[in-house]
């Protein structure tokens, strides 16, 4: 059986990205990080989502408030907030969390090297995202590098391979990737402010809406809190 680890924040794209996996691996284990984000309401909806496709799912703890240098990660630093989707591409945001991509990227590299897996997936994007520089398909190849050669793996001829499979894919291209294959969305968290109802101010919820018009369909998860009420 083929194995592999997802690295799963129970956004939009790792959410296409499990379905994705599901359809290429025997067994796909979930694997979230409670780094002390602000938006950690994430990590339940992540629980929802893997809990009803069966997904096995492991939550780390690895705090990266003790680092800072991010609105995500530092409640003194303010999530920025935008008029519209146009106005986001000019340098790191405030909402870069140093690394975080590469240090996540080694918590799967450990975990998968103790259980024997060799297939690491993202869903990193960097189309119409803000300037991320951990999400590039550069940032993902030197980091299958850096493991390979870290790891076990330097001494066996079988190589751990770092999937990232819409790392060139628009958000849109990629919502509709995840509805041909079935995906549920109503539970899929984006939004930085740190509520389940999105803020429709900051760079994650205009990104979202964005692609979900472009896509010409209604968002899950809009569509579920209308019908619960909550907005």
């Amino acid at each position: 059986m083929k194995h592999s680890i997802l690295l799963y924040s129970g956004g939009i794209d790792s959410t296409t990205a499990l379905y994705w996996a599901r359809n290429r691996f025997d067994k796909v284990n979930a694997l979230s990080i409670d780094y002390g984000q602000r938006h950690r309401v994430e990590l339940k909806s992540a629980q929802k989502i893997t809990k009803k496709l069966n997904v096995a799912h492991k939550i780390f703890q690895f705090d990266l408030t003790q680092i800072g240098g991010s609105a995500l990660t530092d409640p003194a630093i303010q999530v920025p907030e935008f008029s519209h989707a146009g106005k986001l591409n000019n340098g790191p945001p405030a909402t870069y969390v140093p690394f975080r991509n590469g240090i996540f990227l080694s918590i799967a590299a450990a975990w998968a090297e103790t259980k024997n897996i060799k297939d690491i997936i993202c869903g990193f994007n960097v189309i119409d995202s803000p300037d991320y520089p951990d999400t590039s398909k550069a940032f993902v190849k030197a980091m299958q590098s850096a493991v390979n050669l870290g790891t076990k793996a330097v001494f066996k001829d079988e190589k751990f391979s770092l999937h990232a499979p819409f790392i060139s894919k628009k958000k849109s291209q990629i919502i509709r990737e995840g509805l041909a294959m079935g995906a549920d969305y109503s539970y899929s968290i984006s939004c930085y402010a740190g509520k389940e109802i999105p803020c429709f101010k900051c760079s994650s919820c205009l990104l979202r809406e964005k692609a979900w018009d472009e896509v010409g369909k209604k968002d899950h998860l809009i569509i579920r809190l209308e019908k619960e009420g909550k907005i």
